[in-house]
């Protein structure tokens, strides 16, 4: 986040969204699962701030497949899925 308040994410400026007391819940394996007290927000600026690069995964938000510029809400269930690739 710069000085202006706004979130800057590849080319786009978005607004930045204030932590709340709301909780959503990221699975990023069986084992790994944080709650969070950061919505709502854009899933790439969970993402940034959790030090995942939204290039490298795919998120499904409550069992279906969303882009990184969706807004968590309060209650969401955000997966993260590993995206492996190679050549």
């Amino acid at each position: 986040m710069n000085t202006s308040g706004l979130w800057i994410s590849g080319m786009f400026m978005k607004p930045a969204y204030k932590s709340t007391k709301y909780h959503m819940k990221l699975i990023l394996s069986e084992k790994d699962v944080r709650i969070l007290d950061h919505c709502p927000a854009p899933a790439d600026q969970i993402l940034l701030e959790q030090g995942i690069n939204p290039l490298e995964v795919i998120l499904s938000r409550n069992g279906k497949l969303v882009s990184e510029d969706t807004i968590i809400e309060s209650g969401d269930e955000v997966r993260i899925i590993r995206i492996a690739h190679g050549g």
